[in-house]
């Protein structure tokens, strides 16, 4: 098991209304390496039980050679993790970690159309995945990232994914809003399983399946029902991976 060790936050960016970025120095490693799609888990004094005071997260910054990462946290009515960082914490303090952990990372070749579908935070890991591929030039066939929010305010990173659209051919960004009337351009209406089922669907050769990767971020609902959907069409466990939050 990972030691823990210390890390001193150093900036802290209001990026919804109920949402954070917390770009977090690793101050006892000059290079903190990770692979995409991974998190770590932070020791907050929350509670005198161990495992109830650790809060994980996924790093939504690629790797960079550098010991800075940035995590995107939601605040949570009630979530005593949340709630510390939201209101007792600020630049400069010191605070303990342990990572990097997870399995929830890129294949090694993109082969197939990667599907990234998640809500909420849950894009932390795929931004992290999206700029390692462009700044490491790996080839792939197609990457659609449908993300799930209620409003335009939660559209989190939207410019960056939209200006990524524009420099990285077969890249598709694809947010999804529940709960607004009027969508631009570059937005769809609705929620993240009519998107993907469009794609899918459009896809499909004499009744066979395209070949793909999933990846499934976010809250356990939409995950739950995003592999029955795609189990019910013919996809089966090995096709799809997943990261719960919450």
């Amino acid at each position: 098991m990972l030691a823990w060790q210390k890390g001193k936050i150093i900036e802290i960016k209001q990026v919804a209304p109920t949402t954070r970025s917390f770009f977090i120095e690793t101050t006892e490693t000059i290079s903190f390496d990770f692979e995409p799609g991974q998190f770590i888990t932070l020791d907050l004094p929350i509670h005198t039980q161990k495992n109830r005071r650790w809060r994980s997260y996924s790093i939504s910054s690629s790797p960079n050679k550098t010991n800075i990462i940035e995590l995107v946290i939601v605040y949570l009515e009630g979530g005593a993790g949340s709630n510390f960082l939201f209101n007792e914490t600020k630049v400069g303090d010191e605070i303990t970690f342990r990572g990097p952990l997870g399995k929830f990372v890129l294949p090694s070749t993109l082969d197939k159309d990667l599907y990234l579908i998640c809500t909420g935070t849950g894009v932390a890991p795929f931004r992290s995945m999206i700029h390692h591929i462009q700044q490491h030039q790996i080839s792939f066939k197609n990457i659609y990232l449908i993300f799930g929010c209620r409003t335009f305010d939660y559209a989190l990173y939207k410019d960056e994914f939209i200006e990524l659209q524009s420099q990285l051919p077969n890249f598709h960004y694809l947010p999804c809003f529940s709960r607004e009337n009027e969508i631009p351009d570059w937005g769809k209406k609705g929620y993240v399983h009519d998107a993907y089922l469009e794609i899918l669907n459009s896809k499909k050769s004499n009744s066979h399946l395209p070949e793909a990767y999933f990846y499934l971020c976010g809250w356990k609902n939409m995950i739950d029902e995003a592999q029955k959907r795609l189990m019910d069409l013919g996809y089966v466990k090995k096709d799809i991976h997943y990261e719960l939050y919450g």
